[in-house]
């Protein structure tokens, strides 16, 4: 029987804990099969051992939405945008302020 993705980045994962990238993508896995507090937990995992993945802000801005949670999704959204400006990442700046636009 083929692995799942979940099971294969878990996998992965176990290899290298501190991929990013592969913990991101467990994240968006979670995502996808609305799986929103696994997702927070993964995309919290990633910008604590590496907050300049910008993506992840994002990322986790929506799952905290999807939660209820918009003061936490709003306070991510802020980071987010402060840490893209720092990095000259004008188009995910963009989408983090159009998302914290959209909050409220």
């Amino acid at each position: 029987m083929e692995k799942s993705r979940v099971e294969f980045l878990k996998e992965m994962l176990e290899k290298n804990p501190s991929d990013s990238f592969t913990r991101y993508a467990l994240g968006l896995e979670f995502v996808s099969a609305n799986m929103f507090n696994e997702a927070a937990v993964a995309f919290e995992e990633v910008l604590s051992s590496d907050p300049n993945y910008h993506a992840a802000y994002y990322q986790l801005g929506k799952v905290y939405e999807a939660l209820g949670e918009n003061d936490r999704a709003h306070k991510i959204y802020e980071k987010g945008i402060y840490v893209t400006t720092a990095q000259s990442e004008f188009h995910a700046r963009e989408e983090l302020e159009s998302a914290l636009n959209e909050l409220f």
